[in-house]
């Protein structure tokens, strides 16, 4: 038996307004979601068995439509000389007037966000959590990888039971200590190296901020930004999580293992074949053992951040963030009460 979407829907109103099945019964018979079948009866109402023909979904205004006189010189011109697009929006602009120039809208971009280039070890590590996985005594491992962008070195692979802040800053501060300080560290927009909040701040990079580290971040949903990264990814799950090792323990031996023969074993056909041990040598900068306030200059005003997350700045106060509590701020003047924070 053949049937089509309208004759559907008529037989469902019809069906309906019997009165011997329940909007619920039919649309479980139908299967349409109640939103759809109160739809379908509205028009069936109102204009009978043709008002259940498809609509167009084109819209029915077009601020930036082409202007008729416009679309006629168009045509005209195309039929007379043959000419592409640019020639002809170029001679109706220049011997008409009719065309102007639209101001492109300007493409917002977050801040932290930068262009992914080395020429030497240590200026970006990409950092990442790969998802997660569960190993056979039912605990979720959340591995945070850390790589040298240059020489593919995947600097630690640590399993965590999950992505608190509290968890992922010690496997940084072990690993700062052992091989120094980067000069960025490149991450995704997600807990715990970035948050909502103003400039995306968050424990963690702010952390990374008063160690001299600059945190970029790539554009939401645009894996392929940290593209290299994600590769080692791939390879990662693929030797250590599929499947998952026993226990928690168990699991880490995998990593550890893979980031032995990731390191001095596998050749990179990014770098010429070579092993990322044979590239990556240690930071210039070491941790520090105490980390320095800002010093700001004497025009600058300096505001101590609340527990609360805001700072004093007449008439009221502002919320900045509650991760910056007990830092001093400079407040710089560019405005009549328009201030900068530096």
């Amino acid at each position: 038996m053949e049937t089509n979407v309208v004759d559907e829907r008529a037989r469902f109103a019809c069906d309906f307004l019997s009165g011997q099945w329940s909007m619920v019964e039919l649309c479980e018979r139908y299967g349409v979601t109640r939103p759809t079948g109160y739809k379908g009866l509205a028009r069936y109402r109102t204009g009978g068995a043709a008002a259940l023909e498809d609509r167009s979904r084109a819209p029915q205004h077009s601020p930036r439509r082409t202007d008729v006189e416009v679309e006629l010189l168009l045509l005209a011109a195309r039929r007379q000389y043959g000419w592409g697009a640019k020639e002809l929006l170029q001679v109706l602009r220049e011997r008409h007037g009719l065309l102007r120039k639209h101001r492109r809208r300007r493409r917002w971009s977050h801040p932290g966000a930068a262009a992914l280039f080395t020429d030497a070890p240590n200026q970006v590590w990409p950092a990442d959590f790969k998802g997660h996985c569960k190993t056979g005594d039912g605990q979720y491992c959340y591995p945070l990888t850390i790589t040298d962008h240059f020489s593919r070195r995947l600097l630690a692979c640590r399993g965590l039971p999950s992505v608190r802040t509290a968890l992922a800053k010690p496997v940084f501060r072990a690993l700062f200590r052992e091989v120094g300080l980067p000069d960025a560290i490149r991450t995704d927009n997600g807990a715990p190296f970035a948050s909502t909040g103003i400039h995306g701040l968050s424990a963690l990079n702010v952390w990374w901020m008063q160690l001299g580290i600059v945190h970029q971040r790539i554009l939401p949903a645009s894996p392929q930004e940290n593209g290299q990264h994600e590769r080692m990814h791939r390879e990662l799950k693929r030797e250590t999580a599929r499947p998952a090792a026993a226990s928690a323990r168990a699991q880490q031996r995998r990593f550890d293992a893979f980031r032995q023969r990731y390191n001095t074993e596998r050749p990179h056909e990014g770098i010429g074949d070579r092993t990322p041990s044979s590239l990556w040598t240690p930071c210039t900068r070491d941790y520090p053992a105490r980390i320095t306030p800002p010093e700001y200059p004497a025009h600058v005003e300096v505001r101590r951040v609340s527990t609360a997350g805001t700072f004093r700045l007449r008439p009221g106060q502002p919320f900045l963030s509650q991760v910056l509590k007990g830092e001093d701020i400079g407040l710089k003047e560019v405005g009549d009460g328009i201030w900068n924070i530096v």
